[in-house]
């Protein structure tokens, strides 16, 4: 669910000759953390920048993402397999023009009728016998009109049911696209705050790199000290590179979110002061959340075709008429005629197909109902666990808090005495980086904390009926 961010630690550890333990346990504690994105995209090398904000972001998502406009799609063909059903009201309407000729006695004198031609030679035995090759050319007008079909009904409000299933699940996707881009967009706030950890680390492993050179150049340590302080300088170097490295990362999953093509550099807002206020009353999950509604709708759309599949025993009245015209010759209107009638039919039995398919639409529906039941459960469960975290993480920020601003003030202690050369640079430069270690994780806090609001919010969204 809540991506949590890899740290990698990088520590350097330099020993003096005069100091080695003390010195061991100072450079051990010069511990940068670094964020690792998880976000699988190469890194291009287009050198370009963009500023975005949230709400530019969440609105450039909602018009161009390639996931909503499949749902917005879903949802054009589930309206376009309603209209189908307008078929059970409007007539079926056909035309046809057939050319017969036969030397049948039967269908030669009925030829003839049908072309209002008879006379009275025509009842001669031996004509009726071999009449010889005799013509026909129809022109044809059918019309079939349903009037009463109880079964069809039914599937068209079925087929309603879908088109408002479609709809409560593209408002899921952009419910959900919206929290992706907001989670997306604290992650690019994190990474410039690795950054700027990291810039900060790396200026702390120069002074120690310096006062090492130093040191050695004065013959107080050896070679391998100075080495090794140069390593961890050039260990942090490369950490920084992919700190930036993971910036273009950040950047490249918000334009693929966005529908925007990859290589921007997007700079964020800074990120807003950690909040120590926590959510007063746990929200609940709401039954009009709208992936709730999709599965309701599809629930109600199974009850309707068991419906239909009852209702199919009842008889089908429809009506249906033609009207024509037949000729001896080709394209010859020389005689017309109608035909219209009521039909009432009516599927007696059907080998229990009808029975047996009842039954099964039954029990997917209980299923589906099951379904609803298990995923409201696990959203609560969800959510009850997300109230935790937030909870965890708002009293991690207040601890932090706390420790920044003891930290800093034993920071301002060294400096003094520092200056007055009561301490060693060691002891400033572990004070130092103790605190930029407390503002990175003061900032990762935050952003736990606000991707869990976030995630909150997207348990606890109703749709607005």
């Amino acid at each position: 669910m809540l991506q949590t961010s890899k740290v990698v630690a990088v520590s350097f550890a330099a020993n003096l000759t005069l100091m080695r333990r003390r010195n061991k346990n100072v450079f051990s504690a010069l511990t940068v953390l670094l964020l690792l994105n998880n976000v699988p995209i190469s890194v291009s090398a287009q050198d370009s920048s963009k500023h975005i904000s949230l709400s530019e972001a969440i609105t450039a998502t909602l018009n161009n993402n390639k996931t909503l406009q499949l749902a917005k799609l879903d949802e054009s063909i589930a309206a376009s397999n309603y209209k189908q059903t307008e078929a059970i009201f409007l007539p079926q309407v056909g035309f046809s023009y057939t050319a017969f000729t036969t030397d049948n006695p039967l269908n030669a004198f009925g030829f003839k009728l049908q072309q209002k031609s008879i006379t009275q030679s025509d009842f001669n035995p031996a004509l009726l016998n071999k009449p010889g090759q005799t013509s026909d050319f129809s022109t044809k007008l059918d019309v079939q009109q349903p009037l009463l079909n109880m079964e069809m009904l039914y599937k068209r409000k079925a087929a309603s049911k879908q088109t408002e299933l479609y709809l409560q699940k593209t408002q899921r996707t952009r419910e959900y696209l919206s929290f992706e881009v907001e989670k997306a967009y604290l992650q690019l706030q994190l990474s410039y705050e690795a950054v700027k950890v990291l810039t900060e680390a790396l200026q702390t492993m120069e002074s120690v790199y310096k006062f090492t050179s130093n040191q050695f150049n004065q013959g107080f340590i050896q070679k391998s000290d100075v080495l090794n302080a140069q390593v961890q300088k050039i260990t942090v170097e490369s950490n920084l590179s992919k700190a930036n490295n993971n910036i273009q990362n950040a950047s490249d999953y918000l334009s693929l979110l966005m529908g925007q093509p990859q290589g921007i550099r997007y700079t964020a807002d800074r990120p807003a002061e950690p909040n120590k206020s926590n959510i007063s009353a746990s929200p609940g999950i709401g039954a009009s959340r709208a992936d709730f509604e999709a599965m309701q709708k599809a629930i109600e759309a199974s009850g309707l075709m068991i419906q239909s599949a009852k209702t199919s025993r009842y008889p089908k009245l429809n009506a249906f008429g033609s009207y024509q015209f037949n000729d001896n010759r080709m394209f010859g209107f020389g005689a017309k005629s109608y035909f219209a009638g009521i039909q009432l039919a009516w599927d007696i039995f059907k080998g229990n197909s009808t029975k047996n398919s009842i039954a099964t639409q039954t029990l997917e529906r209980t299923k589906m109902t099951e379904q609803l039941a298990q995923m409201k459960e696990q959203s609560q469960l969800e959510l009850n666990k997300a109230m935790r975290d937030l909870q965890d993480a708002n009293f991690e920020i207040k601890q932090l808090q706390l420790s920044i601003e003891q930290a800093t003030e034993a920071l301002q202690i060294l400096e003094n005495r520092y200056r007055q050369g009561l301490v060693n640079t060691t002891d400033v430069l572990l004070a130092t980086t103790q605190v930029s270690q407390l503002k990175f994780k003061l900032a990762q806090a935050a952003f736990n904390s606000n991707v869990t609001k976030a995630y909150i919010q997207f348990l606890t969204t109703s749709t607005t009926k």
